[in-house]
Protein backbone atom coordinates (compact mmCIF):
# COMPACT_ATOMS: atom_id res chain seq x y z
CA UNK A 1 0.00 0.00 0.00
CA UNK A 2 1.40 3.44 -0.93
CA UNK A 3 1.83 6.06 1.59
CA UNK A 4 0.34 9.19 0.85
CA UNK A 5 1.55 12.57 2.13
CA UNK A 6 -1.78 13.40 3.92
CA UNK A 7 -1.48 9.85 5.98
CA UNK A 8 2.12 12.05 6.97
CA UNK A 9 0.05 15.20 8.23
CA UNK A 10 1.61 16.97 5.24
CA UNK A 11 -0.63 19.13 2.66
CA UNK A 12 1.95 19.35 0.42
CA UNK A 13 5.33 17.55 -0.53
CA UNK A 14 8.15 17.76 -2.61
CA UNK A 15 10.56 14.97 -4.08
CA UNK A 16 13.88 15.13 -5.23
CA UNK A 17 13.15 18.16 -6.82
CA UNK A 18 15.43 19.79 -9.52
CA UNK A 19 15.11 22.62 -11.38
CA UNK A 20 17.52 24.16 -14.24
CA UNK A 21 17.45 26.96 -16.80
CA UNK A 22 19.10 27.27 -20.26
CA UNK A 23 21.46 24.43 -21.46
CA UNK A 24 25.24 23.75 -22.00
CA UNK A 25 27.38 25.81 -19.97
CA UNK A 26 25.34 28.26 -19.46
CA UNK A 27 22.68 26.22 -17.54
CA UNK A 28 21.59 27.54 -14.39
CA UNK A 29 20.60 24.94 -11.24
CA UNK A 30 17.95 26.92 -9.20
CA UNK A 31 17.17 23.81 -7.07
CA UNK A 32 19.12 21.00 -6.70
CA UNK A 33 17.56 17.98 -4.93
CA UNK A 34 15.12 19.03 -2.84
CA UNK A 35 12.89 17.31 -0.78
CA UNK A 36 10.51 18.86 1.78
CA UNK A 37 6.60 18.43 3.23
CA UNK A 38 4.72 21.33 4.52
CA UNK A 39 2.29 20.30 7.53
CA UNK A 40 -1.38 20.85 7.54
CA UNK A 41 -2.10 23.74 9.84
CA UNK A 42 1.84 25.59 9.71
CA UNK A 43 2.80 28.65 9.10
CA UNK A 44 6.24 28.17 7.01
CA UNK A 45 8.86 30.87 6.64
CA UNK A 46 11.22 30.33 2.90
CA UNK A 47 13.60 32.11 3.62
CA UNK A 48 17.41 32.54 1.93
CA UNK A 49 19.62 35.31 0.08
CA UNK A 50 18.83 36.06 -3.78
CA UNK A 51 19.10 33.84 -6.18
CA UNK A 52 18.98 30.92 -3.52
CA UNK A 53 15.59 29.64 -5.23
CA UNK A 54 13.21 29.83 -2.86
CA UNK A 55 10.85 32.14 -5.30
CA UNK A 56 10.77 29.06 -7.73
CA UNK A 57 10.35 26.23 -4.83
CA UNK A 58 7.17 28.44 -4.37
CA UNK A 59 6.16 29.18 -7.86
CA UNK A 60 5.98 25.30 -8.67
CA UNK A 61 4.93 23.79 -5.08
CA UNK A 62 1.85 25.89 -6.68
CA UNK A 63 1.69 24.86 -9.64
CA UNK A 64 3.12 27.96 -11.52
CA UNK A 65 6.13 26.54 -12.79
CA UNK A 66 7.13 23.08 -13.55
CA UNK A 67 10.29 21.19 -12.24
CA UNK A 68 13.53 20.14 -14.25
CA UNK A 69 13.21 16.77 -12.29
CA UNK A 70 11.33 15.37 -9.06
CA UNK A 71 8.04 15.12 -8.15
CA UNK A 72 5.15 17.82 -6.62
CA UNK A 73 1.84 16.83 -4.11
CA UNK A 74 -0.21 19.12 -3.38
CA UNK A 75 -2.63 16.70 -0.84
CA UNK A 76 -2.72 13.08 -2.76
CA UNK A 77 -2.89 14.70 -5.94
CA UNK A 78 0.61 14.48 -7.63
CA UNK A 79 0.89 17.94 -10.00
CA UNK A 80 3.88 16.82 -11.90
CA UNK A 81 2.49 15.92 -14.80
CA UNK A 82 -0.93 17.17 -14.72
CA UNK A 83 -2.28 18.86 -17.73
CA UNK A 84 -2.34 22.70 -17.84
CA UNK A 85 -6.06 22.77 -17.53
CA UNK A 86 -6.16 20.68 -14.55
CA UNK A 87 -3.73 22.11 -13.10
CA UNK A 88 -5.54 25.76 -13.25
CA UNK A 89 -8.62 23.87 -11.72
CA UNK A 90 -6.60 22.63 -9.03
CA UNK A 91 -4.75 25.61 -8.55
CA UNK A 92 -7.99 27.89 -8.58
CA UNK A 93 -9.91 25.50 -5.68
CA UNK A 94 -7.38 24.46 -4.13
CA UNK A 95 -4.42 27.05 -3.71
CA UNK A 96 -4.48 30.76 -2.64
CA UNK A 97 -1.78 33.25 -3.19
CA UNK A 98 -0.86 37.08 -1.75
CA UNK A 99 1.72 38.77 -3.77
CA UNK A 100 3.54 41.72 -2.69
CA UNK A 101 2.03 43.99 -5.40
CA UNK A 102 -1.70 42.45 -3.88
CA UNK A 103 -2.48 41.88 -7.37
CA UNK A 104 -6.12 42.99 -7.01
CA UNK A 105 -8.99 43.78 -10.24
CA UNK A 106 -8.93 47.64 -10.40
CA UNK A 107 -12.59 47.49 -11.60
CA UNK A 108 -13.89 45.58 -8.89
CA UNK A 109 -14.25 46.72 -5.36
CA UNK A 110 -13.62 44.80 -2.14
CA UNK A 111 -16.40 42.43 -2.26
CA UNK A 112 -16.01 41.76 -6.33
CA UNK A 113 -11.83 41.12 -5.34
CA UNK A 114 -13.00 38.35 -2.35
CA UNK A 115 -15.22 36.97 -4.74
CA UNK A 116 -13.30 36.48 -7.71
CA UNK A 117 -12.35 33.21 -6.93
CA UNK A 118 -15.73 31.74 -6.73
CA UNK A 119 -16.74 34.01 -10.06
CA UNK A 120 -13.47 32.31 -11.99
CA UNK A 121 -14.92 28.93 -10.82
CA UNK A 122 -18.34 29.42 -12.23
CA UNK A 123 -20.23 28.92 -8.83
CA UNK A 124 -21.51 31.04 -5.86
CA UNK A 125 -20.33 31.03 -2.19
CA UNK A 126 -22.63 28.71 -0.15
CA UNK A 127 -23.64 29.22 3.03
CA UNK A 128 -21.04 28.06 4.85
CA UNK A 129 -18.38 29.69 3.14
CA UNK A 130 -20.36 33.39 2.98
CA UNK A 131 -20.55 32.98 6.63
CA UNK A 132 -16.93 32.69 6.61
CA UNK A 133 -16.14 35.45 4.52
CA UNK A 134 -18.63 37.65 6.21
CA UNK A 135 -16.19 36.73 9.33
CA UNK A 136 -13.38 37.16 7.54
CA UNK A 137 -14.46 40.80 6.92
CA UNK A 138 -15.24 41.32 10.52
CA UNK A 139 -11.43 40.37 11.23
CA UNK A 140 -9.64 41.94 8.66
CA UNK A 141 -11.68 45.26 9.34
CA UNK A 142 -13.23 45.61 5.98
CA UNK A 143 -16.91 45.85 6.53
CA UNK A 144 -17.01 49.54 6.14
CA UNK A 145 -14.83 49.48 3.14
CA UNK A 146 -17.08 46.29 1.10
CA UNK A 147 -18.20 49.14 -1.79
CA UNK A 148 -14.18 50.52 -2.15
CA UNK A 149 -12.23 50.33 -5.03
CA UNK A 150 -8.17 49.32 -4.60
CA UNK A 151 -7.48 52.90 -5.91
CA UNK A 152 -9.53 54.03 -2.50
CA UNK A 153 -7.73 52.01 -0.15
CA UNK A 154 -4.52 52.31 1.53
CA UNK A 155 -1.27 49.54 0.91
CA UNK A 156 -2.57 48.02 3.93
CA UNK A 157 -6.24 47.50 3.24
CA UNK A 158 -5.16 46.48 -0.37
CA UNK A 159 -3.33 43.84 1.53
CA UNK A 160 -6.07 42.96 3.60
CA UNK A 161 -8.13 42.46 0.89
CA UNK A 162 -5.73 40.09 -1.15
CA UNK A 163 -5.83 38.15 2.41
CA UNK A 164 -9.32 37.99 2.46
CA UNK A 165 -9.84 36.65 -1.12
CA UNK A 166 -6.66 34.10 -0.86
CA UNK A 167 -8.43 32.67 2.36
CA UNK A 168 -12.45 32.82 0.87
CA UNK A 169 -12.38 29.41 0.13
CA UNK A 170 -10.29 27.94 2.29
CA UNK A 171 -7.52 26.52 0.04
CA UNK A 172 -5.60 23.74 1.38
CA UNK A 173 -2.50 26.03 1.17
CA UNK A 174 -1.97 29.74 0.56
CA UNK A 175 1.14 30.95 -0.45
CA UNK A 176 2.41 34.14 0.21
CA UNK A 177 5.31 35.93 -1.37
CA UNK A 178 7.12 39.09 0.08
CA UNK A 179 3.40 40.02 1.55
CA UNK A 180 5.01 42.90 3.44
CA UNK A 181 7.50 44.26 0.81
CA UNK A 182 5.21 47.20 0.16
CA UNK A 183 3.76 47.61 3.52
CA UNK A 184 5.07 49.93 6.53
CA UNK A 185 6.40 48.20 9.88
CA UNK A 186 3.40 48.25 11.25
CA UNK A 187 1.00 47.33 8.70
CA UNK A 188 3.71 44.96 7.98
CA UNK A 189 3.22 43.31 11.93
CA UNK A 190 -0.63 43.57 11.78
CA UNK A 191 -0.95 41.85 7.66
CA UNK A 192 1.66 39.05 9.64
CA UNK A 193 -0.11 38.87 12.55
CA UNK A 194 -3.25 38.04 10.97
CA UNK A 195 -1.72 35.25 8.74
CA UNK A 196 -0.29 33.73 12.07
CA UNK A 197 -4.03 34.04 13.84
CA UNK A 198 -5.68 32.43 10.22
CA UNK A 199 -2.70 29.49 10.94
CA UNK A 200 -3.01 28.72 14.41
CA UNK A 201 -7.04 29.83 15.11
CA UNK A 202 -8.16 28.44 11.53
CA UNK A 203 -5.62 25.39 10.42
CA UNK A 204 -5.01 26.82 7.65
CA UNK A 205 -1.51 25.64 5.65
CA UNK A 206 0.65 29.23 4.60
CA UNK A 207 4.14 29.34 3.16
CA UNK A 208 5.44 32.46 2.81
CA UNK A 209 8.49 33.69 0.95
CA UNK A 210 10.59 36.31 2.80
CA UNK A 211 13.80 37.91 2.95
CA UNK A 212 12.60 39.50 6.43
CA UNK A 213 13.97 38.31 9.62
CA UNK A 214 11.20 39.83 11.53
CA UNK A 215 8.18 38.94 9.16
CA UNK A 216 9.75 34.97 9.37
CA UNK A 217 9.50 35.02 13.05
CA UNK A 218 5.95 35.05 12.98
CA UNK A 219 6.80 31.39 11.64
CA UNK A 220 6.43 27.79 13.17
CA UNK A 221 8.76 26.81 10.86
CA UNK A 222 11.54 28.44 9.03
CA UNK A 223 13.10 26.66 6.12
CA UNK A 224 16.81 28.60 5.26
CA UNK A 225 17.71 27.79 0.92
CA UNK A 226 21.29 28.61 -0.38
CA UNK A 227 22.12 27.52 -3.68
CA UNK A 228 19.33 25.39 -4.94
CA UNK A 229 19.35 23.34 -1.16
CA UNK A 230 17.35 23.52 1.84
CA UNK A 231 20.81 24.34 4.38
CA UNK A 232 18.81 24.90 7.45
CA UNK A 233 15.27 23.55 9.42
CA UNK A 234 14.46 25.24 11.75
CA UNK A 235 11.37 25.95 14.51
CA UNK A 236 10.18 29.20 15.58
CA UNK A 237 12.77 32.03 16.08
CA UNK A 238 13.40 34.94 16.96
CA UNK A 239 14.59 38.13 14.46
CA UNK A 240 17.83 38.14 15.85
CA UNK A 241 18.50 34.24 15.45
CA UNK A 242 17.06 34.68 11.98
CA UNK A 243 19.41 37.51 11.29
CA UNK A 244 22.57 36.10 12.76
CA UNK A 245 22.02 32.62 10.79
CA UNK A 246 21.31 34.80 7.67
CA UNK A 247 24.43 36.74 8.18
CA UNK A 248 26.40 33.20 8.27
CA UNK A 249 25.14 32.38 5.56
CA UNK A 250 26.00 35.56 3.25
CA UNK A 251 29.44 34.99 4.69
CA UNK A 252 30.13 31.74 3.79
CA UNK A 253 29.04 32.74 0.36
Amino acid sequence: MQIQPSDLGLIARVAALGKRYGSGAGQVTALDDVSLGLRRGEFTAIMGPSGSGKSTLMHIMAGLDTPSSGQVWLGDTEITSLPDSALTVLRRRRVGFIFQSFNLVPTLDVRGNVLLPFELDGRKPSLDERMWIEELYEVLGLKSRLGHRPHELSGGQQQRVAIARALATRPDLVFADEPTGNLDSRTGREVLGLLAGASAGYGQSIAMVTHDPIAASHADRILYLADGRIVRDAGRSTPEEIASFMLSMETAA
